[in-house]
């Protein structure tokens, strides 16, 4: 008997991106119910060829299932993630609600895939950052070749990372501005549509924003406290694919030439790098794609030991839904769900 599956947030995008990737890896369930608010029960979604309706979160009964796929906001997700688990499925939460407690395993399966064993203590396991993942992504491999000092990150983030109201501001800002018909911003603080806007989340008191602390916190828990990590996060108007500059400053010598071949030999990374025939990846490039590209690698001349890397990847893949999935393959893959049984 296959895993009975209940994805809980199935009518925003990832949600929707998540049952799209169970059925492109042939997630071996057997049910699969979508569940949503109160005011979506009866909506259609789609999973293969088959359609879902969406039944309600404060009426489902989670101890049918195996597994939850989670993407409904820290909120809901701090309120019903424990009361889900209590049942005897696994929550798997894409919020920031669980992604520091220490209780909570914090898991990037190519990265840290080891770490889903320690579900046990609350049987939550966190997602990180969607921007945090691809960057993990290609610091993984090259700290374990030369030993990663410091980092200077900067991301250009697209819309969707904010879902559908952050979608619909930019497309009706940019049909707006062609028609003098401007929509004031609503989603973002500043307009979007032809802009950058230098601030994601909310500012804290040392000047940085909370969505620039996430990136150092959860990439301390997942590789390596010691990593000094400083983090720039911009708002671009680019509908999916979040993109980083990342300036490494590593504690031993390594030429861009070792860095490619410890990448491309890092399951999940794609080099997409030849400057000579105008080779790199964009983030329109990325949209849709299971990988995290890494191209642009050169030398940072202003630090010894130093590489500067341009990151690009679909956020509501590997940044959030993909590794939603590929997480749940880690717990069959290490005998934790297992396919023929129920309720693990």
């Amino acid at each position: 008997m296959a895993l009975k599956v209940a994805i809980v947030g199935a009518t925003g995008n990832v949600g929707r991106e998540l049952l799209n990737i169970m059925d492109e890896r042939d997630f071996p369930a057997d049910q699969v119910f979508a569940v949503a608010s109160r005011r979506s029960v009866g909506r259609e979604v789609s999973y293969g060829d088959k359609t879902l309706k969406c039944q309600a979160l404060d009426d489902f009964d989670f101890s049918q299932v195996d597994v939850v796929l989670m993407s409904a906001g820290g909120g809901l997700s701090k309120e019903w993630a424990p009361k889900i688990a209590a049942k005897g499925a696994i929550v798997i939460d894409n919020s920031s609600a669980w992604r520091m407690d220490p209780d909570v395993p914090l898991v990037v399966p190519e990265v840290n895939g080891e770490d889903v064993l320690d579900y046990e203590k609350k049987r939550i396991i966190a997602n990180p950052n969607c921007s945090t993942a691809q960057l993990v992504m290609a610091l993984k491999p090259l700290h374990d070749a030369a030993s990663i000092k410091r980092v200077v990150v900067s991301t250009y983030q697209s819309v969707s990372g904010s879902g559908k109201a952050g979608m619909d501001e930019l497309w009706n800002q940019t049909k707006g501005i062609f028609v003098n018909d401007q929509p004031e911003p609503e989603e973002y603080p500043r307009q979007i549509a032809f802009n950058a806007i230098p601030m994601i989340g909310s500012f804290r008191e040392d000047g940085f924003t909370d969505e620039e602390a996430k990136m150092w916190n959860e990439t301390h828990k997942m590789i390596d406290p010691e990593i000094k990590l400083t983090v720039t996060c911009v708002r671009v108007p680019v509908f999916v694919s979040h993109s980083e500059t990342v300036n490494i400053e590593f504690n031993n010598p390594i030429t861009p030439e070792e860095a490619r071949e410890a990448l491309r030999n890092f399951d999940g990374v794609q080099v997409i790098d030849n400057p000579e025939e105008d080779q790199y990846i964009t983030p329109v490039e990325a949209a849709g794609e299971w990988a995290t590209f890494v191209s642009r690698i050169r030398v940072d001349n202003t630090v010894e030991n130093g590489l500067a890397l341009w990151v690009v990847s679909d956020n509501l893949r590997k940044g959030a839904a993909l590794n939603t999935v590929q997480i749940a393959e880690e717990l069959i893959k290490r005998g934790v769900l297992k396919p023929e049984s129920v309720n693990a």
